[in-house]
């Protein structure tokens, strides 16, 4: 008969990939095992003896976590908080954490027993599922309305010609003139909504070639008004895309930025103009709810005014836009074109510092069919 192995415990504590925090009856921290220190970055020599309260940082939160851990302490009664959220190096993460009472064996000594489980990664694979959704709903939608648009362009074109031509006389030709170039720039527009009808052309690409192209272009367009850092890393493998397209993509989000920045020259008294390009691996990235272990990352990145943040959200909806002479079309078009390639564009904005990140998935087979 096989003798039972001895089992250490706080072994087999450390090796949970839940974070566990043991809280003594000061509230100050007793042990947390190496999935918390992960967590939180901090070892349990530092942490030991910290009041828990130092790491359940809970900014601009109306919820009494003191009086509700004093609570579960003297009352036995556990607590459960869903999507919590904590600062961690001036970081906000967010997490579900159930605090429960734990005997110690020690009279009037209990201990708190608090697990914790990040979620970030959940929240924002529900949030781009739901973000994706909407896009192809919005698209859908748009495609349909252009679709009726341009059916009765084509007649008011073809009648206004035939009335220009029966009337033949050139003070009215000035009229039909305006008709017809206005039915002209309405079916350019729907054109647009409708975007290319065109099958991606895959083919290995290094990300570096279109963006020296795209960097050329916006140098010849400022006239070097605006100051164009890259960096690269040069290290980066080729993936499997369409040159032009990513072109079209690249393009797109830099002259929406060197637009921001030359419309508001306000807020640039004291300080430049820059447009930054930026290039790097990025490991185990979720896009579109599938985890890659790796994919490459490319940031436009501008130090103009930001993204208004009413529309922050809904940035790259159809027709969505802070401009006053913008269309609201271009992001729309552009993550579509991310989409096709399995991949997507994220947009994080504050005052100063406004950063369009595309992901490009190239480990794997992740060309969309």
């Amino acid at each position: 008969m096989d003798h039972p192995i001895a089992i250490d415990y706080r072994l087999l504590v450390d090796n949970l990939t839940t974070a566990i925090l043991l809280v003594d009856s000061n509230l100050n921290i007793f042990y947390l095992n190496s999935a918390c220190e992960a967590l939180f970055d901090i070892s349990l020599l530092r942490a030991s003896g910290m009041p828990v309260l130092n790491l359940l940082h809970m900014p601009n939160d109306e919820f009494n976590t003191e009086e509700a851990l004093k609570n579960t302490l003297h009352s036995g009664q556990h607590y459960t908080r869903r999507e919590a959220t904590i600062n961690v190096n001036f970081k906000d993460i967010h997490v579900d954490y159930t605090a429960s009472q734990l005997n110690s064996g020690k009279p009037y000594h209990p201990l708190l027993l608090i697990e914790l489980n990040q979620i970030d990664r959940m929240l924002k694979i529900s949030k781009e599922e739901n973000l994706i959704q909407q896009h192809q709903v919005a698209r859908q939608l748009i495609r349909g309305v252009a679709h009726e648009i341009k059916n009765p362009l084509g007649g008011i074109r073809g009648a206004t010609q035939l009335l220009a031509r029966s009337l033949n006389d050139p003070k009215y030709s000035e009229f039909t003139d305006i008709i017809i170039s206005e039915v002209d720039r309405l079916r350019n527009l729907a054109d647009t909504m409708l975007g290319s009808r065109q099958l991606p052309s895959y083919e290995p690409v290094n990300v570096h070639e279109p963006l020296e192209r795209v960097r050329a272009l916006i140098v010849n367009q400022t006239k070097k008004k605006i100051k164009i850092t890259r960096d690269y890393d040069l290290s980066l493998p080729d993936v499997l895309a369409d040159r032009d397209q990513l072109i079209q993509v690249m393009l797109n989000i830099s002259v929406n930025a060197v637009q921001a920045m030359t419309e508001n020259k306000e807020f640039f008294i004291d300080h430049q103009p820059e447009l930054v390009l930026r290039t790097r691996i990025q490991r185990l990235v979720t896009i579109n709810g599938v985890l890659q272990r790796s994919a490459v990352r490319i940031d436009i990145e501008d130090n103009g005014p930001g993204v208004p943040e009413e529309i922050l959200e809904s940035v790259f909806y159809p027709l969505v836009t802070g401009r006053a002479k913008g269309t609201g079309l271009g992001l729309s078009i552009a993550q579509n074109i991310m989409h096709q390639h399995n991949g997507m564009i994220e947009c994080q904005s504050v005052p100063g510092k406004t950063v369009f990140s595309l992901y490009l998935p190239w480990e794997s087979d992740h060309v969309a069919k």
